[in-house]
């Protein structure tokens, strides 16, 4: 239990609460377990708590129509998810899978609500958390009107990387393609291209090293 604090501590939401009250929740927290490949929850799903990632990691993946699926967010240790439920009451908006082996911090709605009808000043933190939703979605639509694939190729593999040079790839090229916004083979063949180049270098299929992290930064704002 105690190692859940540091965790819940972090977040957005959770992290302004006074220690008897963040106290009071972590005690009406449970620990769920996937393993790689498992979904956590489906569109459509009918919502009834969030979830914070402990260990491991999660993708966040909208599907078409006509099945095609694009992933819009890799989360790690510390992120929030399916919080959007709980304020709107509508159903899951997009598809959570495991990534890798994943453990989860899962909240029911009705113990957050309950914190926050006790402390309405922490709904500035949903204020915040909305902010941030929207300012990504609105960098996402500049990067599809003004960033060619190569350029958010570059951006995506850097945002995997986060502040490493050399991390593992925790998606297949299906599901980094869909993240690109692209085909499979552009993709590959921008990754070609910063190796040709001397900015990246890939082991096997999914060790990745940054060699120039300045040439690749500049590629993804350009």
């Amino acid at each position: 239990m105690a190692a859940r604090q540091p965790v819940l501590d972090k977040t957005d939401l959770f992290g302004t609460l006074p220690p008897d009250l963040l106290e009071e929740l972590r005690g009406r927290t449970a620990l769920a377990k996937f393993r790689r490949g498992e979904t956590i929850f489906n569109q459509g799903d009918i919502a009834k708590n969030l979830y914070v990632v402990f260990s491991g990691r999660v993708a966040i993946a909208a599907k078409a129509p006509d099945g095609r699926e694009s992933v819009v967010a890799v989360l790690g240790p510390g992120a929030l998810f399916g919080e959007m439920s709980l304020f709107d009451g509508g159903r899951r908006s997009a598809d959570a899978r495991a990534l890798t082996t994943v453990h989860l911090i899962a909240i029911d709605f009705d113990d957050v609500r309950e914190v926050l009808r006790a402390r309405p000043e922490v709904l500035w933190a949903v204020v915040r958390i909305l902010a941030r939703r929207l300012r990504a979605t609105d960098e996402a639509l500049a990067d599809a009107m003004f960033l060619d694939v190569t350029g958010r190729t570059a951006k995506r593999l850097l945002e995997l990387a986060g502040e490493e040079n050399e991390f593992r790839m925790p998606l297949t090229q299906e599901e980094l393609a869909g993240m690109v916004g692209a085909s499979r083979e552009r993709v590959n063949k921008a990754i070609a291209t910063f190796i040709k180049l001397g900015w990246l270098e890939v082991s096997g299929r999914s060790r990745y090293r940054i060699l120039d992290r300045e040439e690749m930064q500049a590629r993804a704002c350009s």
